[in-house]
């Protein structure tokens, strides 16, 4: 974020450092189920939402809570202080009513949950190249996850969230017409298979994750009523063979990784593939200048914090290990946000 008046200014400066007020603010909103609370144009006078979330602060640090979110753009107001009645924005309305299958509150619940305090080490990160996570107190985050089918609900609707809207723009945008199957390697609740699915009536697709990723799987595929062309399957996807697919998918997986172990995953799908197949991989592609993609090298820090070493990427990077694995041609599709489809074709 450059400052470009000849005068210099700590605005932007003051903005960037005091970020995790403003993060804890809408994260604490969004724990506390407001925004559910408020759903479907419902309006609340201020003292009214305070008792109903059981909270003992003073009245005037609740107003201030509350009409920072309206400041923010997450809550509208009539009235002030005590006369104030607050209702949310169609954004909050849309993607954080937790009533609703555009819900993208997971990875914010986990953010909070979880990665907040976790971030508070990243000094501690850098320095050392270890992960900040409960790894440190010698627990395995994923092992931990798979165990618990509560954990592993929360993680699947946090990988969900995240990435819903790429989904939904990939499925629309991508040129299918070539291709029947696909499969998505860590297909997790399912979401990519079913939208592309849903969108493109001749693919029939296949979400492949671990064992105790299935039956959440197979819940979310009932919920889209789309069992005839999208099924759910096991796999370890270090130890087994990628089932054959003319699209292979992966939605925030390769990032996960270091790069031998990234290398071994496309080559797994390259050999998945037929001639003219399709790879794809979801993800917050860093601009190749490293200039703009702010939110791409965020996350790839969020790996050192979760993995040590797995990182996020250019589409540089991903040319060259396609080059490397076989792959013919790539190309780049931009998605929502700040995440693109970088494509590699066989």
């Amino acid at each position: 974020m450059e400052h470009n008046s000849a005068q210099p200014s700590p605005a932007n400066i003051m903005q960037i450092g005091t970020g995790f007020w403003a993060s804890k603010i809408l994260l604490s909103a969004i724990n506390f189920q407001l925004f559910t609370q408020l759903a479907n144009g419902k309006k609340m006078p201020g003292r009214e939402i305070k008792t109903s979330l059981k909270l003992n602060c003073t009245d005037r640090h609740f107003y201030d809570f509350l009409d920072a979110l309206t400041v923010f753009g997450f809550l509208h107001r009539e009235g002030l202080l005590e006369t104030a009645v607050y209702s949310n924005s169609v954004d909050t309305d849309t993607f954080l009513d937790k009533n609703k299958p555009t819900y993208i509150g997971g990875i914010l619940e986990m953010m909070n949950n979880r990665l907040y305090r976790f971030w508070g080490d990243l000094e501690e990160g850098l320095r050392t190249g270890l992960p900040q996570n409960e790894a440190k107190e010698g627990q395995d985050f994923f092992g931990l996850i798979y165990q618990d089918p509560k954990k592993l609900r929360e993680f699947i609707n946090a990988m969900s969230g995240i990435q819903m809207g790429n989904f939904m723009t990939f499925a629309q945008k991508f040129d299918f017409s070539k291709y029947k199957t696909l499969t998505d390697i860590g297909g997790s609740a399912g979401l990519l298979s079913l939208f592309v699915a849903k969108y493109q009536a001749h693919m029939s697709c296949t979400s492949a994750d671990l064992p105790p990723v299935e039956p959440i799987a197979n819940e979310t595929i009932e919920k889209f009523q789309l069992a005839d062309r999208v099924k759910a399957s096991s796999i370890d996807f270090f130890t087994d063979a990628f089932p054959h697919a003319d699209v292979i998918t992966m939605g925030n997986i390769l990032h996960d990784w270091d790069e031998e172990k990234k290398l071994v995953l496309m080559k797994k799908a390259f050999d998945a593939l037929p001639e003219g197949g399709a790879f794809v991989a979801i993800e917050g592609i860093i601009d190749d200048e490293r200039k703009q993609n702010a939110f791409g090298m965020m996350m790839s820090l969020n790996m050192l914090i979760e993995t040590g070493t797995g990182f996020d990427y250019t589409f540089a990077d991903f040319n060259k290990w396609a080059k490397i694995v076989g792959f013919k041609s790539t190309s780049l599709l931009v998605l929502a946000g700040p995440s693109s489809a970088a494509i590699a074709y066989k």
